[in-house]
């Protein structure tokens, strides 16, 4: 087991290295120079319910996203859908909808796979020579990310996982495609498995960078010529937003049937300021669950507002509350079970961001 755990902690060290150009280069004259923020969305109802905060603690088919070594909790099969309303009175009625599944492939093993797709809406198109949103017609921009990921337990303790992103943005006459990975660790101690501490790094990959006819144009050589010449614009490379994750729970355990956890994650962002965020859950025989958290970054209380010089520059902050039931079809200990999430997250601007869950567990 010591073995094994020296082997993950190297690994982490050799990808924290190869990447430091990208995740700690980042300050607060770089924000807006990533591209695929989308990334950055975590659209399932029951983790964003305590603002991120339970990374450590994050298990189920939610954990490939949060950190993915926690999928190695799954018993046979999981299976998670989820629905966001994004950033409620934007005008485009953005929605979020994800799917993933987890399996069981050995004594220690599980694979995943997860869809994210985003849902934007219609928007007029408008050219130069005509501005009128009424007369071109509507586009539709389409935003896909596919997750494949593997984790396995290396102990009653240790568990380690790999998600690899495939990112996927596109409009009818341009896209981009790129991957990414993420990488994670979670480590359980105490005398009833209580203390959880986690490693997250995501989105460590490529720049990705925009294609096709929606670059191009027709241009005529001078003002006295007919020849029309098709000219293409160069589309510039763009970074991924590098993220690291250091976070910590502990869970408070009373008689059999109650759980209070305390949960705290430190975020930091390549392109953004980094975030701290704490959270509460409290649980009840983990058939009912209640829990919130508070998301803070430098800036946040500053009366200028977001993305100003002093403003934060995350779109969540502030608070976060969810729900969870989760009850077992019988009263055997491996039962399936059957869960309903809910999660509300507050946001600098519209009318925040409400999500909604259903798991079924084997």
């Amino acid at each position: 087991m010591k073995k094994s755990f020296r082997y993950i902690v190297l690994s982490f060290v050799i990808l924290m290295g190869l990447s430091a150009p990208q995740a700690f280069a980042g300050n607060k004259d770089r924000s807006g120079q990533a591209g695929a923020s989308e990334l950055m969305i975590n659209p399932w109802a029951a983790s964003s319910g305590w603002g991120n905060a339970g990374m450590s603690f994050i298990h189920g088919v939610e954990a490939i996203y949060g950190n993915v070594a926690g999928i190695s909790s799954c018993r046979t099969l999981d299976i998670d859908f989820s629905h966001t309303w994004w950033l409620q009175g934007v005008g485009n009625d953005t929605r979020i909808s994800s799917f993933g599944f987890l399996a069981r492939v050995g004594e220690s093993s599980v694979l995943g796979l997860s869809f994210m797709s985003f849902s934007i809406g219609e928007i007029p198109i408008t050219t130069v020579g005509n501005p009128d949103p009424n007369t071109l017609g509507t586009y539709k921009p389409n935003l896909m990310n596919i997750n494949l990921s593997f984790a396995k337990a290396f102990s009653n303790s240790i568990s380690g996982g790999v998600n690899l992103k495939i990112i996927s943005e596109s409009i009818k006459d341009m896209d981009g495609v790129g991957v990414a990975l993420d990488a994670g660790i979670q480590y359980v101690t105490g005398p009833f498995d209580n203390i959880h501490f986690g490693i997250t790094l995501k989105n460590i990959g490529p720049t990705m960078k925009f294609s096709g006819d929606g670059l191009s144009l027709k241009v005529f050589m001078d003002n006295t010529s007919n020849q029309q010449f098709t000219m293409v614009q160069r589309a510039d490379d763009f970074e991924l937003p590098t993220q690291l994750s250091i976070s910590a729970a502990y869970d408070f355990l009373f008689a059999e049937t109650n759980r209070i956890t305390l949960a705290g994650n430190f975020v930091s962002n390549s392109f953004t300021n980094d975030q701290f965020i704490v959270g509460m859950e409290y649980g009840w025989k983990e058939m009912f669950m209640i829990r919130a958290g508070y998301t803070y970054e430098n800036g946040i209380w500053s009366k200028e507002g977001i993305l100003l010089d002093d403003g934060c520059m995350n779109i969540n902050r502030g608070l976060s509350a969810g729900l969870s039931i989760d009850v077992p079809v019988s009263k055997k200990e491996d039962a399936m079970r059957f869960a309903v999430d809910y999660s509300y997250r507050d946001t600098y601007t519209y009318g925040g961001t409400h999500s909604v869950g259903l798991r079924i567990i084997f």
